[in-house]
C-alpha cells in the first residue's frame, strides 16, 4: 500500500483521499492555510490519514495529487516531488484564474505548465474530467458493464502504468489519450470532459476533442 501526498484538499482532494483510505492506502493532506485546519477531515478519514505543509505532503507521498487551483500551480513545492510520480488534476478556468495567454492561444496545455514548473516529476494528468462526488459515486468493480472510464495523458510509461492502476483500484477503466501534451483533449469544453462515458465512448471522445 502506498502513501499519497496530496497537495490541496478541496472536493477533489478530500474523495481522492477518501477513496484511497477506503482501499488501504495512507494519505498525507495539505492545503495553503496550514494543517490544523484540515483537523475535521483528517479525523473522518481516520488512522490512515494525516495533514501536513504541503512540502511535507509532497515528501511523504509515493504518489503525490496536486489538486489546488490553476493559478496557485507555480506555488507548488518543487524540490519535495523531484523523482516522483505526480497526478495533475487541475483545470483552468478563465473566469477564476485569469487568462494565461499561452493556454488561450494553443501553446501550452495546463499540465504542460505544471510539468515545467516540476522539471525533476513525471506528471500524469488525471481526475480533471470528473466532478468530485463521482469519483466515489460512479466507482465500479473491474468487469462491471458500462463502467465508467477516465482519461490518462502523460510522458512516462510507467508513472502512466501506476496512475491507471490506481485508478483502475478506485472503480474506474482507464483510457490512455498519449503524452502530456494530448491532455488538452480532455480539458474544459472537450467532448470527454465531463460526461459519463465507457471506454469505447471515451475513446471517441477524446478523439473528437
Amino acid at each position: 500500500m502506498a502513501t499519497i501526498g496530496l497537495i490541496g484538499s478541496g472536493n477533489i482532494g478530500q474523495v481522492i483521499a477518501r477513496q484511497a483510505v477506503a482501499h488501504g492506502h495512507s494519505v498525507v493532506l495539505s492545503n495553503s492555510r496550514g494543517p490544523e485546519t484540515l483537523a475535521d477531515i483528517v479525523a473522518a478519514l481516520g488512522p490512515l490519514a494525516s495533514a501536513a505543509t504541503a512540502a511535507e505532503a509532497g515528501a511523504a507521498g509515493d504518489l503525490v495529487v496536486v489538486t489546488v487551483p490553476f493559478k496557485a500551480y507555480t506555488r507548488i513545492p518543487a524540490e519535495p516531488l523531484g523523482g516522483k510520480t505526480v497526478i495533475d488534476t487541475n483545470n483552468y478556468y478563465f473566469e477564476r484564474d485569469g487568462h494565461f495567454p499561452e493556454i488561450d492561444n494553443g501553446t501550452a496545455t495546463v499540465s504542460g505548465l505544471l510539468a515545467a514548473h516540476l522539471p525533476d516529476s513525471k506528471v500524469v494528468k488525471a481526475f480533471n474530467n470528473i466532478a468530485a462526488p463521482a469519483i466515489g459515486d460512479d466507482a465500479a468493480p473491474a468487469g462491471t458493464p458500462g463502467r465508467r472510464a477516465l482519461p490518462i495523458a502523460g510522458d512516462d510509461a510507467e508513472a502512466k502504468k501506476t496512475v491507471a492502476a490506481l485508478i483502475d483500484e478506485f472503480g474506474f477503466d482507464v483510457v490512455d489519450a498519449g503524452p502530456l501534451v494530448e491532455g488538452r483533449r480532455f480539458d474544459r469544453d472537450k467532448p470527454a470532459y465531463g460526461p459519463y462515458l465507457t471506454a469505447e465512448q471515451l475513446r471517441e471522445a477524446l478523439a473528437q476533442g
